[in-house]
């Protein structure tokens, strides 16, 4: 049975990260895939825990050599999800869930149309604007090309599958782990996972 592909996509400040950590201490069996990017670590950021950090060059390098299942330049930096880890969980039938922008998402569905989307919303804009200012990771230049940017990134959240709120975080989380158990007791997925018992239940007396 092959594994289901998740994509959690938000405007930078929406809170996205946060999100996936916790959805993931909740759902041990779902592989977070650790993207690459050109950009420098941010302070108390781990190399291949929060991001494998790559000279641009070596972005170049290895999107040249189609290394990337998706990769995209965002807010002036590359990030990208590699081959050969996706491919492999997928093929062993692990769910993997990807990180990464609306970019990435879209060109994921197109290598995978049953990937299934969500995309994070701040409850406003002034909200998002403070959480980016409160996080001090960002210059004022970076903040405001950040909050530009936004307009585009959440003018994509209708092309996603799902979208979640994240106004109440305790409540974001459950809405995305409800999200998640019911793309696992879909028809499909179910018939495969169960096989035996439906056999057993069909059988003749």
């Amino acid at each position: 049975m092959t594994g289901t592909l998740y994509v959690i996509a938000a405007a930078s400040g929406s809170g996205k990260t946060s999100l996936v950590k916790a959805l993931l201490e909740r759902e041990p069996d779902l592989a977070l895939s650790v993207s690459y990017t050109s950009r420098p670590p941010r302070p108390g950021e781990v190399d291949g825990q929060h991001y494998h950090f790559v000279s641009r060059q070596v972005f170049e390098h290895m999107a040249q050599a189609g290394a990337f299942f998706e990769y995209a330049n965002v807010h002036g930096d590359y990030k990208g999800t590699a081959r050969s880890v996706i491919e492999p969980l997928l093929a062993q039938g692990r769910d993997v869930l990807l990180e990464i922008d609306w970019q990435g998402a879209e060109q994921v569905r197109r290598l995978w149309p049953d990937t299934l989307s969500v995309f994070i919303l701040p409850p406003s804009r002034a909200e998002l604007e403070r959480r980016l200012r409160h996080r001090a990771s960002d210059s004022p230049d970076q903040i405001t090309r950040r909050l530009a940017d936004s307009r585009i990134e959440i003018a994509h959240a209708r092309e996603f599958d799902f979208i979640v709120v994240n106004d109440d975080f305790a409540q974001a989380v459950t809405d995305l782990r409800a999200i998640f158990a019911c793309r696992r007791l879909r028809r499909d997925a179910q018939l495969q996972r169960h096989a035996t018992l439906f056999d057993d239940l069909l059988k003749p007396d």
